[in-house]
């Protein structure tokens, strides 16, 4: 065998080891042979290894469906039809099946590079090899041992350039951190000696190592060059002297080689200080700060014109620690001369951070000590500090150039009273009493301009269409909002389109039908084929599963209970997840509305998508009985859900006439989407239907008092209640509806109270619940509520909500939360949900004072910030609802602004500055108790002087 045949046999077998071993016996004219041909065989290795893949994935491909061919045929020879079976193997699976790594179609890569690394000839060559681009696979890291291998068994000489070839080519990419480039760079530089190249992504990668600084030849190297080289501070940012994970600290690994004399302490703390002036981010410097307060150096005259270089320019970090060099402990530090003060002085009132402006000026009362009567040098710092944005930064430098007035000279003084203009009223008023009245800066004209809002059309009630024929082609497109009446209605008019469903499934397979394409598929291929669906009691789990022991004891304890009349809910689908909370709730019996065996219970899915099941089980239920009506009570005679009163009384007199009992969930459906005003003929009309008649007495009894829902929106009591924060548990409110019972049982059971109820919707059926409820728009605002909360993606419900606002019903805090959360969105959809709140404040059906108030709830609860708050609002004022806004604002600000006791934040400061705008541009007038509280307080902060001027502008004769 030729030596290119021994390793044409390990790249195809991909072993990197193996190549290492063939590459070692070779003699150098087989060498040469090699290293002539490897270029020319990239293509094919790549070939080859990926037609090995495609070849055992279809080895693998075809055993699997071996397998679920045999397993399908055993389940269907047991009973179960094809499509279940079918079903039961992708739901299931089985173990042990044949799969084949995806990292195989790339393994050839490793070999070729060891056989690169080995045969190659100049050192330039074999870098160019181990990083040429052919070689950049996913998941291909250097196979380091083989590569070592192979490589130190070239001269000494050879290796050194080598390694400083593979550091040149370094350049500091997370690819090359993880590949194993750094690794065999660092360790042939440090096996071989050589002089590592004046290369800054070496240092980088070198900082980014694990440190071992006594024993690692590169430190007295590399080490000075941390200081020089980009992109050291970024590698070592989250650096805080501590060991993670055994990984050594390079803070830690510095100070202990300088402690130990093994490098000298003052380069260290000089190549600090020339990297901070060299100037850099404040992620870029952190390490360093760091390492300069770590190494503590001895505080130093000759340092001090460092120091105060740093003062005006270098990031917050940086310049806090050269102020506290030169202050040094007790603020005393080294000596400054006059003129060394006068710099610090003007260099700090410079910045924009109030920390350091705030030493500016002690440092400026330390001057003015010093400096005798003429105080003129430090009057522009001093007029500087006017620009600062922190108030208690103003006011103290306001009362510090008051202070001091006497001893400027004319020039000084002109100087600090033209920076008055820079002031709140009330400081330049102070300053004022020093310097004389000076010209302010106009305030910036407020562009706010009040316009109408915009007119929204409402949508017209034109009739609800005409059913559907064609049952069998839509019985799983049920999605949008008219097309599951239509469907039913089509279903019970004419009996001639229920044929067989045209894409059937495996609904036998399952338990429970929680979808409603489940149930009219169930009512297609019972009308098609009579008697053919197979007891839920002879639902068996697919062949080699067995239930768990959770789920036996489940099974039981589900068993127990039922002669209580209880039932045990999140659960029904198996073991319960860690953490989970099971609830025992009351469960109607079939009387109650459960008249199958496959409806799942009410409490596990929402209200009104468990009535649409409930009247598809109960049209179910007749079909089998042969007693299913010639028309539905329920189906709407107008686009908007609501049913003519006249033609339901038309349809329950067709039923008194033929005898027919109504279908209870079907009644039940009709009396919601009863208008709330009927004419009183119709009524009287309603009175004449038989008393024997279950349909007309339901009716006659909804007519004379139709019960009105109580809707509440519960908002848990936090502990601490100054808003969500971090380290906080977010506590969700929760909606109650109830109505008073009226002795139909549908209506009793549906509309029982909601908190004992998980209100888990299916999204797809959300557009036919307004339809449904056609008249209480509040309680169907009430069920979308469970779709806010916790933290879901917002965006999505306002096309479900919007139409609410023309739907009939009071509002009240569930459309109002609705409304304000909606608005205070941010994503994709922001824009059409602020428009909602200007639709219903257009539609009169915005309760705005109590959208302020379950707003500040939210600030408080449930994590929202002001700023989306703010955002939200000043879009819609601008857009026609100022007085709305200012509405919502003083529902906002009680529930709120902190409490006598409670921490304030900038959050409540920011919502009463943006009361005041509010207020400003509605024009409104009045008091807001707790913001004349919080005015009235003693001080000046941020917080106080918002509710001031909020206060002063409602409180305007």
């Amino acid at each position: 065998m030729s030596g290119w045949d021994s390793v044409g046999e390990a790249v195809g077998a991909g072993d990197a080891a193996r190549m290492a071993e063939e590459v070692l016996r070779l003699d150098t004219a087989e060498r040469r042979e090699v290293a002539s041909l490897l270029p020319r065989h990239i293509g094919p290795a790549r070939q080859a290894a990926h037609a090995r893949f495609d070849r055992l994935q279809e080895q693998a491909a075809a055993e699997t469906e071996r397998v679920r061919t045999e397993i399908v045929a055993a389940r269907v020879a047991g009973g179960l039809s094809e499509q279940e079976a079918n079903h039961a193997w992708w739901r299931w699976g089985t173990p042990g099946l044949p799969s084949v790594d995806w990292r195989m179609r790339e393994n050839w890569i490793a070999p070729m590079r060891v056989a690169g690394a080995g045969t190659l000839g100049g050192a330039a060559a074999v870098a160019a090899w181990i990083f040429r681009r052919d070689f950049s696979g996913w998941d291909q890291s250097l196979p380091l041992e083989p590569l070592l291998r192979v490589i130190t068994a070239r001269p000494a000489p050879w290796q050194a350039d080598l390694a400083v070839r593979l550091a040149a080519r370094l350049r500091g990419t997370r690819q090359q951190q993880e590949d194993g480039t750094v690794e065999l760079t660092l360790e042939l530089l440090r096996r071989t000696g050589a002089q590592p190249p004046d290369h800054e992504p070496l240092v980088a990668a070198w900082a980014s190592t694990p440190p071992d600084l006594e024993n690692d030849p590169l430190a007295q190297h590399l080490i000075p060059r941390l200081f020089e080289a980009e992109g050291v501070g970024r590698a070592l940012r989250d650096d805080r002297g501590e060991e993670r994970e055994g990984r050594r600290s390079w803070l830690r690994a510095l100070r202990e080689l300088a402690d130990a004399g093994r490098i000298e302490r003052e380069m260290l703390v000089d190549g600090c200080l020339r990297r901070f002036l060299r100037g850099g981010t404040a992620t870029d410097l952190r390490f360093f700060v760091r390492l300069h307060d770590l190494l503590d150096p001895v505080r130093s005259p000759e340092r001090t014109r460092d120091y105060l270089r740093l003062l005006p320019a270098a990031p917050g970090p940086v310049a806090e620690l050269a102020l506290r060099r030169l202050r040094g402990p007790g603020a005393s530090g080294v000596a400054l001369s006059g003129e060394e003060v006068k710099e610090a002085v003007e260099a700090l009132l410079f910045r924009s951070e109030s920390k350091l402006v705030r030493a500016g000026l002690t440092l400026l009362q330390q001057a003015a000590r010093e400096a005798g009567d003429d105080l003129d040098p430090l009057a522009p710092a001093l007029a500087s500090a006017f620009l600062c944005e922190s108030y208690e930064v103003k006011e103290r430098s306001v009362r510090l150039a008051v202070k001091y007035a006497g001893r400027l000279t004319p020039v000084g003084a002109e100087t600090v009273g033209e920076a008055a203009g820079l002031l709140p009223p009330e400081l330049a008023a102070l300053l004022a009493q020093a310097y004389g009245a000076a010209d302010t800066v106009a305030e910036p004209a407020d562009d706010f301009e009040a316009v109408e809002l915009p007119a929204f059309e409402a949508p017209g009630r034109s009739p609800f269409p005409e059913a559907l024929e064609n049952l069998a082609g839509t019985f799983d497109q049920l999605y949008e909002e008219c097309s599951f009446d239509r469907w039913l209605d089509g279903f019970v008019r004419y009996p001639q389109a229920r044929k067989a469903p045209i894409h059937p499934t495996d609904l036998y397979a399952y338990r429970e039908w929680h979808n409603l394409a489940h149930w009219t598929e169930a009512l297609l291929r019972e009308a098609a084929d009579p008697g053919r669906e197979p007891s839920v009691a002879h639902h068996e789990a697919p062949a080699g599963q067995r239930p768990g022991l959770l789920m036996r004891v489940r099974e039981g304890l589900t068993e127990s209970l039922a002669g209580l009349g209880l039932t045990l809910t999140d659960a029904e689908h198996g073991p319960p997840r860690e953490g989970a909370r099971l609830f025992l709730t009351h469960e109607p019996s079939p009387q109650e509305g459960g008249p199958h065996e496959r409806l799942p219970a009410r409490s596990r899915v929402a209200p009104l998508h468990w009535l649409m099941l409930l009247r598809c089980a109960e049209i179910h239920a007749a079909l089998k009985e042969g007693t299913l009506p010639a028309y539905l009570l329920a189906t709407p005679t107008h686009i908007s859900g609501h049913i003519d009163p006249a033609e339901l009384v038309a349809r329950i007199e067709g039923y008194e006439r033929a005898g027919v009992r109504p279908l209870p969930a079907d009644l039940a459906q009709a009396l919601l989407r009863l208008p709330r005003e009927v004419d009183s003929d119709v009524v009287a009309r309603a009175a004449r239907l038989a008393s024997t008649c279950e349909a007309g007495v339901a009716l006659k009894g909804w007519l004379r008092r139709r019960p009105e829902p109580e809707t509440h929106v519960e908002w848990p009591r936090a502990d601490t209640p100054s808003g969500a924060r971090a380290g906080r548990p977010v506590l969700w409110p929760r909606p109650r509806v109830r109505l008073e019972p009226m002795g139909i049982p549908v209506l009793d059971t549906l509309m029982a109270d909601l908190s004992r109820v998980d209100i888990r919707g299916f999204g797809g059926y959300w557009p036919a619940w307004r339809l449904m409820l056609p008249s209480d728009r509040e309680v169907v605002a009430m069920l979308f509520l469970a779709e806010l909360f916790p933290g879901r993606n917002l965006g999505h419900l306002e096309q479900y909500v919007a139409p609410l606002c023309h739907q009939d019903g009071p509002v009240g805090e569930g459309m109002a939360l609705l409304l304000g959360m909606l608005a205070s969105v941010r994503d994709w959809n922001e824009e059409r949900c602020r428009e909602l709140l200007l639709r219903a404040a257009a539609t009169g059906c915005l309760p705005a004072g109590e959208c302020g108030r379950q707003l500040g709830l939210c600030l408080r609860t449930v994590g929202i910030t002001m700023s989306q708050v703010s955002s939200a609002l000043e879009y819609c004022a601008r857009r026609g609802a100022h007085r709305e806004v200012w509405e919502i604002m003083s529902g906002l600000l009680p529930v709120f602004l902190p409490e006598p006791g409670e921490r304030a934040t900038s959050a409540h400061t920011r919502a009463l500055e943006f009361a005041a705008e509010a207020a400003r541009w509605a024009g409104a007038r009045g008091t807001i108790p707790q913001v004349a509280g919080i005015a009235a307080r003693k001080g000046s902060s941020g917080l106080i002087r918002a509710a001031r001027r909020l206060h002063e502008h409602l409180d305007r004769a």
